[in-house]
């Protein structure tokens, strides 16, 4: 069944596709691996236009994984693309050996990350994948929030050198408004929103409910600073302390509660400026359900993480 997407909605593996394309049509090193998931990771176009540069491996992710740090190794820049479920969990040793600690210039792309495949169930929820890949040593770990800014980010892979892991939503969001001069930076957070009684620090499909939750705040005379950190390996320190400095800080993910971007941004306070903190986010092993249903549940929208920021305002007097 076709996925149904509101007008001013979209989903951001056409953006991955679409900087695919244009980066292979300038430069013949660009190859794309992937695990029998054409289909899913929109690849079919890629694969019509540059024929010989599309390899399938089957169901075999950890073989995917190895062909691309061949491939790298061999002076060519692949694009690993499988659902992130199955690319970060059954290849995990290949990429904690064979890219990272291999230095190989691999860019892997995790497709249909978090709760997207919602009805499919826990084994098909992508929620641990940012916990366990900012622990790995010398990775990249990019988490973008719209369609622009994953095309930004699939460009500044392509040129960065060095293994690299994109996390890449299907599940719809909005093109988020920006300044025509915005440039997208590896490592470096975005503010989005300032505020100085509460900060948010958030990335991919929370960003624009945060954004939302900030609007609510402040027509109760709360401003809330809104951050995207969509690096979470290496995170933008100053950024964090600039959060931290509000005295309260937000952190909401479409992941684990703890080990992902919540568990990066408290142990940054925790060692330079500890601050109250609510960390949004899923507890584990989630029910089968929808994607909106489990966002709705476990208090991932914009009224989820306003209420979390007044919690933490009120708890301050």
């Amino acid at each position: 069944m076709k996925d149904v997407i509101a007008p001013d909605m979209f989903d951001c593996r056409d953006a991955y596709v679409g900087a695919l394309q244009e980066l292979a049509a300038a430069d013949d090193r660009i190859v794309a691996v992937v695990n029998d998931s054409v289909g899913s990771s929109k690849l079919g176009k890629f694969r019509e236009r540059f024929p010989a540069r599309l390899i399938n491996v089957g169901i075999a992710e950890q073989n995917m994984v190895g062909v691309g740090a061949g491939l790298a190794n061999g002076g060519k820049i692949p694009f690993v693309s499988g659902a992130s479920c199955f690319l970060t969990a059954r290849a995990m040793e290949q990429i904690k050996v064979d890219c990272a600690y291999s230095e190989a210039n691999v860019k892997l792309c995790g497709i249909s990350s978090g709760v997207a495949y919602g009805e499919l169930g826990a084994t098909h929820h992508s929620i641990e994948d940012v916990a366990w890949l900012r622990a790995i040593d010398k990775l990249t770990v990019i988490v973008p929030s719209d369609p622009w800014e994953t095309a930004a980010a699939i460009r500044a892979a392509a040129a960065h050198q060095g293994p690299v892991y994109v996390r890449i939503s299907r599940m719809p969001v909005p093109v988020l408004s920006r300044s025509e001069d915005a440039v997208f930076t590896i490592g470096k957070a975005e503010l989005l929103r300032d505020g100085s009684d509460v900060a948010i620090i958030t990335n991919g499909t929370l960003v624009h409910r945060a954004l939302d939750a900030a609007r609510m705040l402040a027509g109760e005379g709360i401003e809330a600073r809104v951050v995207n950190m969509a690096t979470v390996s290496t995170l933008d320190g100053e950024a964090i302390l600039a959060a931290a400095a509000t005295g309260a800080i937000v952190t909401a993910e479409e992941g684990l509660a703890t080990g992902g971007l919540g568990g990066a941004v408290a142990e940054h306070c925790a060692r330079h400026l500890p601050v109250p903190m609510r960390m949004l986010g899923f507890p584990g092993f989630l029910p089968t359900g929808s994607a909106s249903w489990l966002m709705e549940q476990f208090g991932l929208t914009a009224e989820g993480i306003a209420d979390a920021a007044r919690e933490l305002v009120a708890r301050r007097g």
